[in-house]
């Protein structure tokens, strides 16, 4: 092997090992902060009418939690969101959980984690129970500045999943952070199971 190849291949190396670096470091700098989402001590009514009501939310320091009720579905945004007609949610009734895990670096989040409880019709008695009922964890991105928006960048299935905590911290991390609303589609990650309910988003 003449000189020439072998400083090529130990500069494409030390190349290797600074990129994987600097992955490791973005990592690391990575944090999760949680926060409630208290509808009676934290949230403002914005819009209420038959069909369900609009709020908005204490959140994450300046990141506030925009949250929307219809139908028995619930729709949630986060940060600095100017698109408040927004609906993201899942075909059947549900509802969200209260603890939300905003992933940061340095303050400045770059999507948030939200637990949906998918209320599925028992097949023998066309009623949702408790057996059928679906939990999915859900990525969503956060506007960080006015202007952009705020979506769901995919979902974990907490029942199909053991380790679906850490796989959505993954989601979040790897694919949130470079998510494109109205352009890119969000997807389920790891194993699915037959309580995931049925994800829908309609962008006003």
């Amino acid at each position: 092997m003449n000189r020439w190849r072998t400083d090529l291949i130990a500069g494409i190396g030390a190349i290797a090992v600074l990129a994987l670096g600097l992955v490791t470091t973005r990592a690391a700098d990575i944090e999760s902060a949680y926060t409630k989402l208290d509808f009676d001590e934290a949230c403002v009514v914005v819009v209420e009418h038959e069909a369900g009501v609009s709020m908005l939310c204490t959140g994450f320091g300046e990141f506030a939690v925009h949250f929307a009720e219809g139908d028995l579905r619930h729709s949630v945004q986060y940060g600095h969101v100017t698109d408040g007609n927004r609906w993201e949610s899942f075909a059947q009734f549900n509802h969200v959980g209260e603890t939300i895990e905003w992933r940061h670096t340095g303050g400045i989040p770059h999507a948030a984690i939200l637990r949906w409880f998918i209320e599925n019709a028992n097949p023998e008695t066309g009623a949702p129970d408790a057996n059928h009922r679906g939990q999915v964890l859900v990525v969503s991105t956060v506007a960080v500045r006015p202007g952009q928006g705020s979506c769901i960048a995919g979902y974990v299935d907490a029942r199909a999943n053991g380790d679906a905590n850490v796989l959505a911290r993954q989601v979040a991390d790897t694919i949130a952070v470079d998510f494109r609303c109205d352009i890119d589609l969000p997807a389920f990650h790891g194993n699915r199971g037959p309580f995931s309910g049925s994800p829908t988003s309609v962008a006003g």
